[in-house]
């Protein structure tokens, strides 16, 4: 990076009132210009961005709440931008693919919030391997439903099969192998994910799927991926598998996925990401009785601000030593 005037970092007023000595301390006597996402207009001259939760707010990928437009239309029309940092694992939003496409540098806060999600997941298969739907919806009735003859299954010996070997699929396999899981992972290439741990590539997934009693999706939305999960792969599961999504929404055609959970075949899922969000009122997968839904929140956790502030701060000092950036999108 050449030196030159004032860093121009744009960024939220919350992040700028507890970020500014740190950010300041990481330029070596550069001068620094915060530039406040909720004052600023669209064509400000921009160097860089932080954008954090909080601007996300309750926005989706699909539906966008009025500030995080602003934020966004702020990036779009910066033609000087030269790097965003985001607060999320991945970067599949329209607008980091547009500044992909300029050029400009876009980093994840991949690994931030990985155990987070991996314990969401790993409850989500609890919850479906305990029979806790069921549960729950006799606890609202006031029926008292005791043990029958269809006792769940042990989860020992149980297969699992991890699509995304990231920190969040690593830390899924930790946690489920400690309860006696078989593991395998499915990842963009077949190299081997751990000793001891079956590996397959996405175009393997085929193979392994007849053997899993869970499947669980934590991969990025890729052209790869997406669609990945269909009617096909879904045929291939032995009857009684359960599916877990902590993805993205477009890993599974969702269509094929409700066809399969109102057959039968697949016995249950959990799901925290959908093809649309929010979820439409008019989605079948709200009441079907195998179905846990979540408004995309696995990774919610007070822990998380902290630790993507860490990792903005730690990448801005790379900036500043023109070293390569952590976690940047391809």
């Amino acid at each position: 990076m050449t030196a030159g005037g004032p860093l121009r970092i744009l960024l939220s007023e919350w992040a700028a009132l507890r970020l500014r000595g740190p950010i300041a301390a990481s330029l070596a006597g550069r001068p620094l210009e915060l530039v406040i996402a909720q004052h600023a207009l669209p064509g400000t001259e921009l160097d860089l961005a932080f954008m954090t939760r909080d601007v996300t707010g309750k926005s989706t990928k699909h539906e966008l709440e009025p500030a995080t437009q602003h934020f966004h239309d702020l990036l779009r029309r910066a033609p000087g931008l030269r790097w965003v940092q985001t607060h999320s694992a991945g970067a599949d939003r329209p607008v980091f693919l547009e500044l992909l496409e300029r050029g400009v540098a876009v980093t994840t806060a991949s690994g931030a919030n990985a155990a987070v999600v991996a314990q969401t997941a790993v409850a989500g298969v609890l919850a479906l391997a305990r029979g806790f739907p069921r549960l729950l919806a006799a606890q609202r009735e006031r029926r008292w439903m005791p043990p029958d003859a269809g006792a769940p299954r042990d989860l020992d010996g149980q297969t699992a099969v991890i699509v995304g070997w990231g920190p969040v699929g690593q830390k899924i396999a930790a946690m489920l192998a400690a309860a006696g899981l078989r593991c395998v992972a499915a990842r963009r290439n077949a190299l081997p994910a751990a000793e001891g741990t079956e590996t397959v590539g996405y175009d393997g997934l085929a193979s392994v799927l007849p053997r899993a009693d869970w499947l669980l999706l934590a991969c990025p939305l890729t052209p790869r991926t997406r669609g990945l999960v269909d009617a096909a792969m879904l045929a291939l599961l032995p009857a009684g598998a359960h599916l877990v999504n902590v993805a993205r929404g477009e890993v599974a055609v969702e269509a094929d996925l409700v066809a399969a959970l109102r057959s039968g075949r697949l016995a249950g899922a959990y799901l925290d990401v959908f093809e649309h969000e929010p979820l439409g009122q008019e989605s079948p997968l709200w009441t079907l009785e195998n179905v846990i839904v979540t408004p995309h929140c696995a990774g919610h956790s007070d822990g998380n601000e902290p630790r993507v502030d860490a990792m903005f701060l730690a990448n801005l000092a790379r900036w500043m030593r023109d070293e390569p950036l952590a976690n940047r999108t391809a």
